[in-house]
């Protein structure tokens, strides 16, 4: 029982930190350009590349 009263509160403190740098990365823009990585791994060249991407 005690072990609980230890565990519940580090529990929810990290999953509160995961859902801050979750929040975070959306703030950043890490989630802004899903197609482009997909789009760059199929062209040759960078200047092909900058054509398809908008």
């Amino acid at each position: 029982m005690n072990g609980l009263l230890l565990l519940i509160p580090i529990a929810l403190a990290l999953g509160l930190l995961g859902l801050g740098a979750f929040f975070w990365s959306i703030k950043g823009g890490q989630f802004d350009d899903l197609d482009g990585a997909a789009l760059r791994i199929l062209v040759e060249d960078e200047s092909d590349a900058r054509s398809l991407l908008p």
